[in-house]
């Protein structure tokens, strides 16, 4: 099948296919997910895009990188075979992987454009040919019964090629994913036989305490008016999806905006409250509502007594929310919201980690608060390691998710490519009317 993109380049690809593990399963197993992996507002699918040069190490020198990544993948299924696998609820809500080896879906394709025809607005999310990079495979887009990742491979005329994937959220979290990655570079660069980390499952370790006890308040979890809550239009083409560039020079000029016990901020909690703040204005909602914006929490690590082993690729997150009435967050310096981020990330402790599981189960896995114009996510990708990824090509010009969600926007690395800034591009949402007026209140804060 051959696409026509905007700028009169044409995708042509070839029918996807399904690749399963390189070595036959020993046995067939049904693997539970944590309480954490299975809650609703994880039941999505995420895309990755990455963007390669024509830079092959001596030994990929004129090999096809679309035969190459297809073998390692293979290869890496074999130690990460639940991929290949398929997911089904329990009687209770509860889901389970069927490891059955059915395969993860891949697509060749080759492009009539090189790389060096795409500038800024074509790479940096969100990416205007991710419907062309990466094929919505019909029927793949659900959560039950159907392929856990979807994969495309697009050889460029250029020599270089795009990489995209498309993961189901309950399978892993970005971190989980890139350890996926790391194992599918070492098969293909290296030609390692095994992952120089192998997975982990346990997934019991992240699930509700038995008798499950909600110990903590949970505001992410509020069940507020769906009526109120509801963003004015779901309809995607009632929708601006565009990005904001922080690079050095806008990051100094929000933080010259704090009080002198703020400005050691990180640059998470500082892009966070600006974020939520400008975006709330641009709304335009009752002064007496209340907001709340939820960020993920990565919970890896020693910081807390969590015992969740290096090579566990499960999500391993939570996200606090915090809430503000309009008015308060509207009409407040900075440094108001600045402190309600810091305050929010300060109150996730092992307790608090556990009590989210224990709600899972005795709630029946709700979803985040009713998403909508009140309910805002964001999620920091930066330090996840996607850029580093090396099939053996160089690393990627770029790499990271290539758009946001309905209600959750992603923090991600970018270098931009016409004068070389590095900062951090936030892809969001919103209606015409109001991003219009939110890139103006990001304007007057940066400037």
């Amino acid at each position: 099948m051959t696409l026509t993109l905007l700028q009169g380049f044409s995708v042509k690809r070839r029918a996807p296919e399904l690749i399963g593990p390189a070595l036959a399963l020993k046995s067939h197993e049904v693997k539970p997910l944590s309480d954490i992996d299975d809650q609703q507002g994880l039941r999505f699918q995420v895309p990755l895009i990455f963007f390669y040069k024509n830079n092959p190490s001596p030994s990929m020198k004129g090999k096809d990188p679309v035969k190459v990544i297809k073998e390692a993948l293979s290869r890496a299924l074999v130690y990460y075979y639940p991929f290949a696998g398929r997911l089904r609820e329990g009687s209770d809500g509860k889901l389970m992987v069927d490891c059955n080896g059915e395969g993860v879906l891949f697509t060749e394709a080759d492009a009539d454009f090189s790389l060096d025809q795409l500038g800024d607005d074509e790479i940096k999310p969100p990416c205007p040919y991710l419907d062309e990079l990466l094929y919505d495979v019909p029927g793949s887009e659900g959560t039950l019964g159907c392929p856990l990742l979807l994969i495309q491979v697009t050889r460029l005329i250029c020599g270089g090629f795009v990489l995209a994937f498309r993961w189901n959220h309950t399978m892993c979290d970005a971190f989980g994913f890139v350890q996926f990655l790391k194992a599918i570079e070492e098969m293909a660069r290296d030609n390692a036989k095994a992952p120089s980390l192998l997975p982990i499952w346990q997934r019991e370790l992240l699930n509700a305490r038995n008798p499950p006890q909600i110990s903590c308040v949970h505001h992410e979890y509020d069940q507020i008016d769906p009526i109120k809550a509801t963003l004015r239009t779901k309809n995607p083409n009632d929708l601006d999806h565009k990005s904001l560039f922080f690079g050095p020079k806008e990051i100094l000029s929000l933080r010259n905006q704090l009080p002198p016990h703020l400005k050691n901020c990180t640059t998470f909690e500082l892009l966070t409250a600006c974020i939520w703040r400008c975006r709330t204005i641009a709304l335009g909602l009752d002064p007496n509502e209340i907001v709340r914006v939820s960020f993920t929490f990565n919970i890896r690590g020693k910081r807390f007594n969590m015992q969740i082993p290096q090579g566990y690729y499960g999500n391993a997150f939570v996200f606090p929310a915090v809430c503000s009435r309009v008015d308060a967050l509207c009409g407040s310096p900075l440094g108001y919201a600045v402190e309600l981020v810091k305050e929010g990330k300060a109150k996730v402790s092992e307790e608090y980690i556990r009590s989210v599981a224990d709600l899972m189960v005795t709630r029946g896995r709700p979803v985040p608060t009713t998403m909508g114009d009140l309910y805002f996510i964001v999620s920091d990708t930066t330090r996840t390691g996607f850029e580093e990824i090396d099939f053996g090509w160089g690393k990627p010009m770029f790499a990271g998710i290539a758009g946001c969600a309905l209600f959750i926007s992603f923090y991600v690395n970018y270098q931009k490519k016409n004068d070389g800034e590095c900062g951090i591009v936030v892809p969001i949402r919103l209606p015409f009317s109001a991003m219009e007026r939110f890139q103006e209140e990001i304007k007057k804060m940066t400037i």
